[in-house]
Formats: structure tokens, sequence, C-alpha cells
């Protein structure tokens, strides 16, 4: 549910839906004045933060390359975090760690798969650019254009959806393999 959810705003924010940007606003505004009070700051300055989280989450979404990763109450989370991180170390008023909610604890793990996932993401797109036509139009029109079989044998000229489905399998294997060999490239 909460993933339909962020999949939701994501797609309302990148039509720059105001309703979609104020329910984002109140669904994870507790947890950043939780995390700024519990670390030495004020409401005031939660709000701040959580602002400029915000905006930095809304101009994100905006890039025409966007994929969203993780969970938005992560990524608020992160950004927010980092942010009073750095207000506390200009204001020299950081003392070390800074205090974790017992919901939020593996933070850091996640950012690392986040960043694991991300590179995935560029080698999936390297290699399906890789892939050549007709098979990288097929792929991108079934899983990310969301076209039928029925379509997808019209649009290439197939006989019937039968055939474009034994084809998209074929170029589903063929993806793999040039998606592994990168991978295994990439290996230490």
């Amino acid at each position: 549910m909460a993933y339909y959810f962020d999949e939701l705003i994501v797609s309302e924010i990148k039509k720059k839906n105001e309703v979609a940007l104020r329910e984002l606003y109140k669904a994870h505004y507790p947890m950043v004045v939780n995390l700024i009070r519990s670390n030495n700051g004020t409401e005031q300055e939660a709000k701040d933060i959580y602002q400029e989280a915000v905006i930095a989450f809304y101009e994100k979404v905006q890039e025409e390359d966007f994929v969203l990763t993780c969970k938005i109450k992560t990524y608020l989370y992160a950004v927010c975090r980092r942010l009073w991180l750095k207000r506390l170390a200009e204001k020299k008023r950081f003392h070390g760690n800074i205090e974790e909610t017992e919901t939020f604890l593996g933070i850091e793990e996640e950012m690392v798969t986040i960043e694991e996932n991300e590179k995935k993401f560029a080698r999936m797109r390297e290699s399906l650019s890789g892939l050549g036509e007709p098979c990288r139009g097929i792929l991108e029109d079934f899983y990310i254009n969301d076209l039928s079989m029925e379509a997808i044998s019209e649009k290439f000229g197939y006989t019937n959806a039968d055939n474009a489905k034994n084809q998209k399998y074929k170029c589903l294997q063929r993806l793999k393999k040039l998606f592994f060999a990168t991978y295994k490239e990439d290996l230490p």
C-alpha cells in the first residue's frame, strides 16, 4: 500500500499537482520534526529543513530519468538527516552521532542498497541501448509503455500476438546476456 501511495505521489508531482505535494508534505512532516527536535533542534528548524528536502525531492522527480528506488519516506529522512547534520556543524552544535529513532535504524544500509540499485538500473539502461531494434522497441513497449502483445504484434508486423510474444522472450534472453556480461565486468 505504501509503495502504491509513493508511486501515485511521484506520478502526480511529475504533473505538478499541488494537492499531491501538500499530501506528501503532511505525510512525513511528523517524522522530520521528531528527528530534528530529538537532536538539538526546534520545530521551526524542522520546518526549514523539511521544506528544503521536499523542494529537493520535487526537483528530482521533475528530472526526465528519475526512478523511485526507495520509499519516499526513506529518501526524505536521509535528505533531512544530512541537511540537519550540515546545519549543526555550521552552528557548531554537533557533538558526535545524530540520534536515530528506532523506526529509522538501518538508513545507511538502505542508502547503500539504493546506490547499488541505481548502478544496476544504469547497467540495465546501457544493456537495453546496446540491444538494438526491434528488441529494444519490443521490450520498451511491453515493460515501459504497457502495450499489449496484440498492439506490439501490429506495430512490428508480426502475424499474431504469439509470434510477438516469442520474439519478446528471445529479446529478453539477449538483454539478460548483455546485462550479466557487463555485470561480471564490474565485479572486483
